[in-house]
């Protein structure tokens, strides 16, 4: 009986490796591949997606978004945003708009007041759901790295910022897509930069 305490810990510690490796990169911090996009708004340096210029306004919102589908799934990443007035986001269950620069879906929202909120981009083009302004405070670090995490389950979207969730929004429209791609935005707007890095997806379920 006294080497129970042992046991419990090694499977703990099996479940722990396991459960990691549900989740897989979705970039290998080095190229885009799995990726597409308008490159000239994009580059990589030292592991991490930059999007957009400290050096330009940045005319139209730009979109690097993955060339995989994704329906149910938990979507952990870290962000960084800097600029002033600055604004992007993570789009999810988002489709291209043909012949546009523009893409339609979900967005876990960045930047300003809008940090921890849920909008739908170029569909509805609302904020669905979003934090009051002491949860916000609670959870941002600004200026600094944060980890973004999207969890969207059936008709279910949940979000927290550094582990504070800031939304748990149940879409009740019929006709919402349930499957798409993953984004990652810079608005347009003054000279801009939204980092991305270490981006990982657990699915949730098989695509539908």
């Amino acid at each position: 009986m006294k080497h129970l305490p042992l046991l419990a810990a090694l499977l703990l510690l099996s479940f722990g490796a396991h459960a990691e490796t549900d989740a897989k990169a979705l970039f290998d911090g080095a190229t885009f591949t799995g990726w597409e996009g308008k490159l000239e708004w994009f580059r990589i340096e030292e592991q991490t997606i930059i999007a957009g210029t400290m050096e330009k306004p940045i005319p139209n919102n730009e979109f690097l978004c993955t060339t995989e589908r994704y329906a149910d799934f938990e979507l952990t990443l870290e962000v960084k945003l800097t600029g002033q007035d600055a604004n992007a986001g993570i789009q999810f269950r988002t489709e291209r708009i043909p012949n546009h620069h523009e893409v339609s879906g979900y967005q876990a929202d960045m930047g300003q007041h809008y940090w921890g909120c849920l909008y739908d981009e170029s569909r509805r083009n609302k904020i669905l759901a979003q934090p009051d302004k002491k949860t916000l405070r609670k959870a941002l670090k600004p200026d600094d790295w944060n980890t973004y995490t999207i969890r969207a389950e059936g008709p279910r979207i949940q979000l927290w910022i550094n582990g504070v969730q800031t939304v748990d929004y149940t879409e009740q429209e019929e006709g919402i897509a349930r499957e798409g791609v993953i984004g990652l935005q810079v608005h347009s707007g003054g000279p801009t930069e939204a980092r991305y890095r270490n981006i990982r997806l657990k699915p949730l379920g098989e695509p539908r």
